[in-house]
């Protein structure tokens, strides 16, 4: 059975789930493709799972450009028989079906679709919600099963003022996979029919890549030369409620309780939040000195960063469910994170760290003085973290999760 996923650009250092995920299928013998607006190759030996396995490079298949140059239009009709001549089938089906509904359009929706057909999936799987609207129609015309995974951004944010969004994509989809309950609660109140077959799979972790460095740095009681450190990861953008963070951070300080606060990640927002430390700066002598802004980093550098940490702080005022806070609890680290949407579902408050309203940096300081405070609380939470991602957030787990989702979906859609 062939599986075809769509993602934006593969591999990235952002979705590194989506790397685990073909990675671990290819291991379990699914013929496995990736097809993508960009492949970035030069960022594969970045990816501790996809430098294992290289014989995978040959199954990401980059799309031709959506605005086609003269060149892609002199080489449109080898592309054509080039596809035709690996699946035939497919080629001639869609062209069939294509017609109907686009009329000569179908030659530049060829151009762009080319890779897909060639590859003749029996399941097409978008990795984004939003990436299949528009696209229902390969279901058809490849005769393939087709779903999606909704991961947070597109299911609460995208299209909301359009009521109807998502109407074309339910009434086509084979099966729908979400990352919690919460955002399968949301695709039904976004119009999704709950009988739906649907798949929660939650995020899953490598706990033998993200185990904790034994080196006992974290035993010792916080002080002015060994100050609490605070780590965060993800992408810079509003979402992520950084500058809840930074004034959480200067309520620390202001306070006397000595930190250094590390943020790995790139975005939009690096600007404005190096703009919001510098302010910050003005009422809290030196403060700009304990937060530091590292950008994007690969994986062995995160990894460090979290051997190196002694909390992890998540204030985002929106989140789908967050890797990042499942490898900080596989690195033993207490979490203080936000209620935000399926963060509740991936910390066990008082237990594995806390949950506290979004949006509230005072909270936040509260929780982090706490930690700062108590390194028998760091340690025990941090030990409760771990075990919860070894029992819950397995990546073999999960990825005999996905196996079962799209058979049973293959299976079904036989009979």
């Amino acid at each position: 059975m062939r599986l075809v996923l769509i993602v934006p650009r593969f591999p990235r250092i952002s979705e590194t789930f989506i790397v685990n995920k073909v990675a671990g299928l290819f291991d379990a013998g699914w013929d496995i493709h990736v097809v993508c607006a960009k492949a970035s190759l030069e960022d594969w030996d970045k990816f501790p799972a996809l430098r294992a396995r290289s014989v995978l490079r040959d199954r990401v298949h980059a799309q031709w450009s959506h605005e086609p140059s003269l060149l892609a239009i002199l080489l449109w009709l080898p592309a054509f028989l080039s596809t035709l001549a690996r699946a035939p089938r497919a080629t001639w089906n869609y062209w069939r079906v294509a017609w109907k509904r686009f009329g000569r359009r179908t030659f530049k929706q060829f151009y762009l679709d080319a890779n897909i057909i060639a590859l003749s999936p029996d399941i097409l799987h978008f990795e984004f919600g939003a990436l299949a609207i528009g696209r229902t129609y390969l279901k058809q015309a490849l005769d393939c099963c087709l779903s999606v995974s909704f991961r947070g951004y597109d299911l609460n944010y995208v299209g909301l003022d359009d009521p109807d969004y998502y109407a074309q994509l339910w009434s086509a989809v084979d099966g729908i996979h979400t990352l919690g309950d919460d955002l399968w609660r949301r695709a039904i109140r976004r119009g999704c029919p709950p009988a739906t077959c649907h798949a929660i799979i939650p995020p899953a972790i490598d706990t033998v890549f993200f185990a904790p460095d034994e080196n006992g740095h974290r035993s010792g009681p916080v002080t002015l030369e060994r100050p609490l450190r605070i780590l965060s990861v993800g992408r810079l953008e509003w979402k992520k409620g950084y500058e809840y963070a930074l004034k959480a951070a200067q309520l620390l300080a202001e306070r006397g309780i000595p930190f250094e606060y590390r943020i790995i990640g790139d975005g939009d927002y690096l600007e404005p939040l190096a703009y919001l430390r510098h302010e910050l700066s003005r009422y809290v002598a030196g403060l700009e000195d304990r937060i530091q802004l590292l950008g994007g980093q690969p994986q062995v550098v995160v990894l460090e960063a979290l051997n190196w940490a002694d909390a992890y702080l998540q204030p985002s005022v929106s989140e789908g469910f967050c890797n990042a806070v499942m490898e900080a609890q596989a690195m033993r680290l207490p979490v203080v994170c936000s209620d935000a949407d399926g963060l509740p579902e991936n910390v066990a408050d008082g237990l594995t760290g806390f949950v506290i309203p979004r949006r509230d940096a005072a909270a936040l300081a509260d929780k982090l003085a706490l930690l700062a405070g108590d390194v028998d609380l760091r340690l025990t939470m941090g030990a409760a973290g771990r075990r919860r991602v070894e029992e819950r957030f397995q990546l073999r787990e999960q990825i005999a999760a996905f196996a079962r989702f799209y058979r049973d979906m293959g299976e079904s859609r036989a009979r």
